[in-house]
């Protein structure tokens, strides 16, 4: 299995890409094909898929903000099952950000990632395959260390339509696996430089920021 980064919306395997994604994805979680062309292009977004005998099977999208010493995965799907896919993204997802971290001399305090609650988004297939089913995707992301971060999550749609989508929770896998708390400035600046380029943010959002502003810390919570 390879390992290749897209960086045109020009690469024939983007196409085949942002097919997977339409298919596993809830439409308001999927960016329109042309919108991808800045993001692509941008050096600080990383965009890999998994090609097995010459297929695009797995992908993930994933950033590093050194200046403040986290990751976040964007996505990642797996889009077939009894290959291993999802353990080859994850392994080299994280060789990669460590490797970022060394670069920047800092180390990497952990990693974000936004996480479906199953009981809430029941009655969407997710392309049918089994490894995305949210019950299994949340189990196996337990597994790997993530923790939900204790307080009422939402997230503007990708559509940039002003909709508030409510069915995930913000969660992070911490470097030090014995980590109970989070600073709640970090979560702060995250979410306001992640989500800078919606501009069509729901009033939810703005107020559910502005209460992280007013806390100190925030619970890192088993899955």
């Amino acid at each position: 299995m390879e390992y290749i980064r897209i960086t045109s919306i020009d690469n024939p395997l983007f196409r085949s890409m942002h097919d997977l994604m339409k298919e596993v994805f809830p439409p308001e979680e999927v960016l329109e094909y042309a919108l991808w062309k800045e993001p692509l292009e941008d050096p600080g977004i990383r965009v890999f898929v998994a090609v097995h005998e010459g297929k695009v099977v797995g992908t993930t999208e994933y950033r590093y903000y050194d200046d403040f010493q986290v990751a976040m995965t964007d996505f990642t799907i797996i889009g077939q099952a009894g290959l291993g896919i999802g353990r080859f993204l994850a392994r080299k997802r994280w060789n990669d950000l460590e490797a970022l971290a060394a670069e920047s001399g800092k180390p990497m305090l952990g990693m974000f990632a936004e996480i479906y609650d199953p009981y809430r988004i029941e009655g969407h297939a997710f392309g049918g395959v089994k490894p995305m089913d949210p019950y299994v995707r949340r189990e196996v992301l337990s597994h790997l260390g993530y923790k939900r971060i204790d307080f009422p999550y939402v997230h503007p749609s990708w559509e940039n339509n002003g909709e508030a989508v409510e069915e995930l929770d913000l969660c992070f896998l911490p470097t030090d696996e014995d980590q109970v708390e989070l600073d709640a400035g970090i979560v702060v600046k995250f979410l306001k430089r992640y989500y800078s380029v919606l501009a069509n943010k729901p009033k939810a959002w703005h107020d559910m920021v502005e209460g992280l502003e007013g806390k100190a810390t925030l619970a890192l919570k088993p899955l």
